[in-house]
């Protein structure tokens, strides 16, 4: 069982998704995203299996939760830097955002 100080050692933050590309080498439909993060993190890049509920171009703009002090992972040609938070649904995979604008970099606590 998880312990609440296992929960704190997950740096979860929101982000702002700012670039968002197909990623058609991934070995299961995903995209490419850049999150960024605020001037203190900075920019992080994200491999996420979204596609079945989002086109790429409705997801710039679009704050989201993300685990930022997971190792980078290699996905194909790509480092993914970052986990993008969301539930997986009927419909596929669907992101995690505040119900407000929020500032980048915000911490979830």
């Amino acid at each position: 069982m998880a312990t609440f100080e296992d929960f704190q050692k997950l740096d979860m933050r929101v982000g702002e998704i700012i670039r968002t590309e197909a990623f058609p080498k991934a070995r299961k439909p995903a995209y490419k995203l850049w999150v960024d993060f605020g001037e203190d993190i900075g920019i992080k890049q994200s491999s996420a299996q979204i596609t079945d509920c989002y086109e790429l171009n409705e997801l710039i703009g679009k704050q989201v939760l993300g685990v930022i002090n997971f190792p980078p992972m290699q996905v194909a040609d790509f480092r993914s830097e970052v986990l993008v938070m969301g539930v997986y649904s009927e419909q596929g995979v669907v992101l995690i955002e505040p119900q407000q604008k929020v500032k980048k970099g915000d911490r979830l606590g």
